[in-house]
């Protein structure tokens, strides 16, 4: 399995830095209420509560 999270830089509303620091903060503490299987997935919002990514378990590229 691999883990993956992406963030699309340009849709952020804040200064992105400080954007990008608080969802890796928050979501490396939030993982443990989530069963990391494949096909767990949750969307990433900015302090605006705009979506501007993702996370998701899914297969190792073989």
């Amino acid at each position: 399995m691999q883990f993956t999270l992406t963030v699309d830089m340009d849709a952020l509303t804040g200064e992105p830095e400080a954007e990008l620091s608080r969802i890796l903060r928050y979501w490396a503490g939030n993982l443990k209420h989530y069963e990391l299987v494949e096909g767990t997935h949750e969307t990433l919002s900015d302090t605006a509560y705009v979506p501007v990514g993702h996370w998701r378990i899914e297969p190792s590229p073989e």
